[in-house]
């Protein structure tokens, strides 16, 4: 089914549980996929892995307040000759029996999740209303969606209707050891200023006082650790690839620099 060679290609995610082989169950079965967790833990780059490893076209939405159902599934544009259909994204992944991929589905426009329903079950049909058409899901085509429970709960989350026709993984921050090595293999950097950034970083994760809105997610850490690789002071790759994207408060910032430089030397 793969290449013998699919590993050296596949973009890199390392496993926490039985998400990939779960994943691959509702491929084979035609059934839409839930990813929920935090902003950062690994969610996009599990899709990108896995779309590479079903050796699937991937189209990725990353939403919004103004998104709405024309820009998924297309529209008419005027050109020289007349007006033409453009196919949007989702229309496209339909066609060609890709991976739809929806990060932080919450955030678009509620006609949004409408057209997504006779995709998510049996169905697995998308009526393009302005063409008349009812396009049949090619054979691989799969609808995946995520967001963030945790932060978006109080502010908006998806109607039960809308969630109980995915199959949902819940995706977490990874274990000490695990975020160690994650952040080694995409950056290379050293065991010791790994095991220093992963500290810091649940540090920062089980600290209520400073009263943050998200926690850091393993990207920022690998986005320091790439600063650091390059060679930025380990302090001031700290501050502008994690600090100051946790909060625009300075005396917030401050304060979480204090735990920077109880781990880094400047």
């Amino acid at each position: 089914m793969f290449p013998s060679d699919a590993a050296d290609v596949l973009p890199s995610y390392l496993a926490a549980a039985d998400e990939v082989a779960v994943f691959e169950q509702a491929w084979r079965h035609g059934l839409p996929v839930l990813l929920k967790g935090p902003t950062g833990c690994g969610k996009t780059r599990f899709v990108e892995h896995m779309a590479a490893r079903l050796g699937l076209p991937l189209f990725t939405v990353s939403c919004h307040d103004d998104l709405a159902a024309a820009d998924l599934v297309g529209r008419h544009l005027v050109g020289s000759d007349g007006t033409y259909w453009v196919d949007g994204p989702l229309t496209r992944a339909v066609r060609a029996g890709g991976i739809c991929y929806l990060d932080e589905v919450v955030e678009a426009r509620k006609d949004t999740t409408v057209i997504l329903h006779a995709l998510s079950d049996d169905r697995r049909l998308l009526p393009i209303e302005r063409t008349g058409e009812q396009l049949q899901a090619a054979a691989g085509f799969m609808l995946v969606v995520s967001y963030n429970p945790g932060y978006q709960q109080l502010l908006k989350g998806l109607k039960p209707s809308t969630r109980q026709r995915f199959v949902a993984l819940s995706f977490d921050f990874p274990d000490a050891k695990r975020e160690q090595q994650i952040i080694q293999r995409e950056t290379g950097i050293d065991a010791d200023v790994a095991r220093r950034l992963v500290t810091l970083a649940r540090a920062l994760r089980g600290s209520a006082e400073h009263d943050l809105e998200e926690a850091p997610g393993t990207r920022l850490l690998v986005n320091a650790a790439r600063l650091m690789s390059g060679g930025c002071a380990p302090r001031l790759a700290c501050r502008v690839a994690v600090l100051e994207c946790l909060s625009d408060d300075a005396a917030v910032v401050e304060a979480l620099g204090e735990v920077v430089a109880a781990l880094f030397e400047a």
